[in-house]
């Protein structure tokens, strides 16, 4: 047939060559394969074509194993491989035009694959009237050493080289095909640099050792590589991580061991703050009270062996008639505990409790041998946090102090000649003792000055600010002593009344008394000792008097039957007289 179009086995365009492994299969029938000239099969311009054309395969972008075929019968082949191993030679760097072999005897023809295509549309057929199709590679032998390699298609991938002379085959163990490219219609650029298979400006076969020419060895041998490689790497890496792992939680290799000094025997002086606590705190005892409508917490301390514990009033005054006391010693032993007496005026109170053994009692100081900056330490229980120890020194004394007055008729104001620290007393430190170097009670903590609402008792919850106020020892013991004795405590007292409202400097005494009553009280100490209504007292004992509560605290820092004397004025005319000091009956 000469109609151009092919009648022998159509190439399978759809199946390109597996690189390092494609192989050339003889004809289908072994007739069809002969020693004929190679001719172009796709020439457009070649009147006549062999019946047989064997099929054009394309060539992959990757370097190309020889092909080997093995044929049923000694015949020539188109391509053929020596069955000993030959020289290798280069890869062809560029595509070659495809071939066709003619057979002396016409192949029994074969029902195509595919519908001749009258357009001759590629792959089916030759080139179409819009473009011409580009020329594929068939793959062939690899030539044998010292064979010319025919020059890359000018018209594709290798179109910027120019076109070397055909190459001419030689005589060799291996028949090797020579390629002369045919005349080609003139294409356009643009359809020159068109290859389905390759890439841009590449050809369709690359220089260098064929693959598969190791018979698969090397890839074999780096398999095993690549994994004891992994292995290798994760046996490193897990150590690695654990001893990194154990460097940081441990902080090295080595233990790190810090120097540290020696236990002692604990022992300290007694005239420290550590000596004086250990002292006074197994005397020291904390008080839980409550009541129908209230509770609080304070603190006290043993005043001897038969277990009476002194405080302040205000600290078991929420328990009322018929509340409960529950006193802690520092150990944690725990008592109730019930009221013996309490004085408002003073603020004391005196509670015992039963059924305890081995008290300490707290040795008791003297008030008067105090001087402004000894060293003090408060014990108590602020914020009901017990044992708490706390160091100062006694920042003044004879400070003239109120507190209370919640009731609103002054029954429950007491008047303290106090003594004043910077040891921090907060709330619960009320009723707590006061102790000097030797751990002797020097004053009973009371009450503290709180910054927002003036002097106040510890009840409050104002915090320290370093100004705290102690009842004085001295006066602490002769009132323990009576309400312990008879439940009871005595005020001394001068028989007038004052006048509250007197703004100036000095107590005056009122022109009228309570009720109406004289302001002098007829037959009273102030009356015997020749006090009037309107006269201002200034001093006491030598001792300047600013207001009428601070008459009344001078007063009650002695006892009934003290001698007195005094500083006043009267119609502007300064006047002494001595005052012996009678009793009344506190509440």
């Amino acid at each position: 047939m000469d109609d151009g179009k092919p009648t022998g086995p159509k190439a399978k365009w759809w199946s390109r060559p597996t690189p390092g492994h494609t192989t050339t299969s003889a004809p289908e029938s072994a007739a069809a394969a002969v020693d004929a000239p190679i001719e172009d099969a796709r020439a457009a311009d070649t009147p006549a074509r062999s019946e047989a054309v064997a099929p054009a395969q394309p060539v992959a972008p990757e370097p190309v194993a020889p092909v080997q075929s093995i044929a049923p019968e000694p015949v020539t082949p188109v391509q053929s491989i020596a069955p000993e191993p030959v020289a290798q030679a280069p890869a062809i760097p560029a595509p070659a035009p495809a071939v066709h072999a003619s057979a002396p005897a016409p192949a029994p023809a074969v029902k195509p694959l595919h519908e001749p295509d009258e357009y001759s549309t590629p792959p089916y057929g030759g080139p179409g009237p819009w473009a011409p199709a580009p020329p594929v590679q068939r793959p062939v032998p690899t030539p044998a050493h010292g064979t010319p390699v025919p020059a890359p298609y000018a018209g594709m991938n290798g179109a910027d080289r120019p076109a070397g002379p055909a190459p001419v085959p030689t005589q060799g163990p291996v028949p090797a095909l020579a390629f002369t490219p045919p005349p080609q219609p003139p294409q356009s650029t643009h359809w020159l640099q068109y290859d389905p298979w390759g890439g841009y400006q590449q050809p369709l076969t690359q220089p260098g050792r064929p693959l598969g020419s190791d018979g698969g060895g090397g890839r074999n041998r780096r398999g095993p590589l690549l994994v004891g490689a992994l292995l290798l790497a994760l046996v490193a890496g897990g150590i690695g991580g654990g001893i990194g792992a154990y460097i940081e939680r441990n902080g090295g290799l080595t233990t790190v061991e810090l120097p540290q000094a020696a236990k002692n025997s604990g022992g300290r002086a007694p005239d420290s703050v550590a000596g004086i606590a250990a002292s006074a705190l197994p005397s020291v005892v904390t008080l839980h009270v409550s009541g129908t409508t209230e509770s609080g917490t304070g603190t006290g301390f043993v005043l001897d062996n038969e277990g009476h514990i002194l405080t302040n009033n205000h600290v078991v005054a929420p328990a009322g008639p018929s509340g409960d006391i529950t006193v802690t010693f520092s150990g944690g032993e725990t008592a109730s505990a019930e009221i013996v007496g309490k004085d408002s005026g003073y603020d004391l109170a005196v509670v015992k409790v039963k059924g305890v053994s081995g008290l300490k009692p707290l040795p008791l100081g003297n008030s008067d041998n105090v001087q402004v900056g000894d060293p003090v330490v408060a014990i108590g229980a602020p914020f009901d946090l017990s044992n708490t120890v706390t160091s100062g020194i006694i920042s003044a004394k004879d400070r003239p102090i109120t507190a209370g007055g919640e009731k609103g008729d002054g029954s429950d104001i007491s008047y303290v000649d106090a003594l004043q620290t910077d040891a921090p007393i907060n709330p619960g430190n009320s009723g707590g003792p006061l102790v000097d170097t030797d751990a002797h009670v020097i004053g009973i903590n009371s009450a503290i000055r709180a910054a927002d609402s003036g002097s106040t008792t510890e009840g409050g919850q104002a915090g320290s600010i370093g100004l705290g106020f102690a009842i004085p020892i001295n006066q602490g013991k002769r009132v323990a002593e009576e309400l312990i004795n008879t439940g009871k405590a005595t005020h001394p007292v001068i028989g007038v009344t004052l006048d509250m409202k007197y703004t100036g400097d000095g107590a005056k005494v009122g022109a009228k008394g309570a009720g109406g009553k004289p302001a002098v009280t007829p037959g009273g100490p102030g009356a015997r000792a020749g006090i009037k209504p309107g006269d201002i007292i200034t001093e006491v004992d030598g001792q300047r008097v600013h207001s009428g509560e601070e008459l009344i605290v001078k007063i009650r820092a002695h006892r009934p039957g003290d001698r007195l004397d005094l500083g006043l004025t009267r119609s502007g005319k300064d006047l002494s007289m001595t005052l012996t000091l009678g009793s009344a009956t506190g509440t």
